[in-house]
């Protein structure tokens, strides 16, 4: 069995509305920046192929055949599920010249665990920058580097393009195992079905959130493997609960302490890390018997932080929701929708998440 990955909720991002570029309020930086990742989508879109003329091509291999045709009865499942007419999604595979799809930037000003916020025409802000080509992601976080934000780099191997295009089967799905293939298309496919305006985080919170609970249904009757694997997922949900408890330690801590500049926040990063964060997750992993100990085989930092939190930060909010309340996950799915059309109607500014909180 492959080990698994980081949690999936760390490898998804949503594109933004590429036509955002013919506005010219934009200033130049940003003009550049949408057209080219533009150009980057509209390639991906042109070069897609219908998934049953791969399915016949011989040139294929068949390890990739058997990947597309669990993408299709994931898809299959999915609408069934909530009852939703199938959309032609995923009908097309393209096959890209590199691993990642994108590579995600996300900044944090020295003194904050608070991710850099973008802002575009009719979409919003968004917690991060996509770029397709990693140099060009690589350069942009070397010049917030020199501005004294902290930054985390990291590729991105599935988004949803939010109905603005045809989303394809991209070779870079082709990565996960049976439970990470299920739970990615899971949760892609709930951005087509529940989204709310203007808010990321709990759209992605809202979707891991669903994506999981319904890998976790599809696979309950399972083989001995699949039982293996979701017994691995189970033990990375305990490492989760360990690394919020942590982040939220150290917010905390930055917060309280203020450092002046970056050399401070340098050394206040460095003795957490050393302290507590490495020590805690060894002991962690250790303890639950999780052999990919991952957060330690790389660099954590304030934008890193603020990553895993923008995807992790209202996971208990949805499944607190859903006890109160004593619903299945349909139920829950159409209270949410229900709820939402209400909140949209009655146009009230509160938040969604903080007004259906008080209902």
């Amino acid at each position: 069995m492959k080990l698994l990955k980081p949690p999936l909720s760390l490898a998804r991002v949503n594109s933004l509305l590429f036509s955002s570029f013919l506005f010219l309020s934009l200033s130049c930086a940003k003009l550049t920046y949408v057209t080219q990742q533009g150009w980057g989508q509209f390639k991906i879109q042109w070069q897609g192929r219908d998934y049953q003329e791969v399915l016949e091509d011989p040139k294929v291999s068949e390890a990739v055949k058997e990947k597309i045709r669990k993408i299709q009865t994931y898809k299959d499942y999915f609408y069934k599920y909530f009852e939703k007419n199938p959309t032609s999604i995923y009908s097309e595979v393209t096959f890209l010249d590199r691993e990642a799809v994108t590579h995600l930037v996300i900044a944090s000003i020295y003194n904050k665990i608070e991710p850099k916020k973008e802002w575009f025409p009719f979409v919003g802000e968004f917690p991060y920058l996509g770029f397709f080509d990693e140099e060009s992601a690589l350069d942009h976080a070397k010049d917030l580097e020199e501005e004294d934000y902290y930054t985390y780099v990291r590729p991105v191997y599935a988004y949803s393009s939010l109905g603005n295009f045809e989303d394809k089967i991209l070779s870079s799905f082709f990565i996960y195992e049976d439970e990470e293939l299920a739970e990615l298309i899971f949760h892609e496919l709930f951005h087509t079905v529940f989204f709310i305006k203007d808010n990321v985080e709990l759209n992605e919170n809202l979707a891991n959130y669903f994506g999981k609970q319904m890998m976790y249904e599809y696979f309950k009757v399972s083989s001995e493997k699949q039982s293996e694997n979701l017994k691995q997922f189970q033990k990375n949900e305990e490492l989760r609960i360990v690394l919020v408890k942590l982040v939220q330690e150290y917010k905390n801590e930055l917060e309280a302490k203020s450092p002046k500049n970056k050399k401070e926040s340098d050394a206040l990063l460095a003795d957490f890390i050393e302290k507590s964060f490495k020590p805690r997750v060894q002991k962690a992993c250790k303890e639950i018997r999780f052999k990919n100990c991952y957060p330690l085989s790389s660099e954590w930092n304030n934008a890193r932080f603020a990553a895993y939190m923008t995807y992790e930060k209202k996971a208990n909010f949805i499944e607190s929701l859903q006890k109160k309340n004593k619903f299945n996950l349909k139920q829950l799915f159409n209270y949410l929708v229900k709820k939402y059309k209400e909140h949209e109607k009655r146009d009230i500014k509160t938040k969604f998440e903080a007004w259906i909180e008080t209902q």
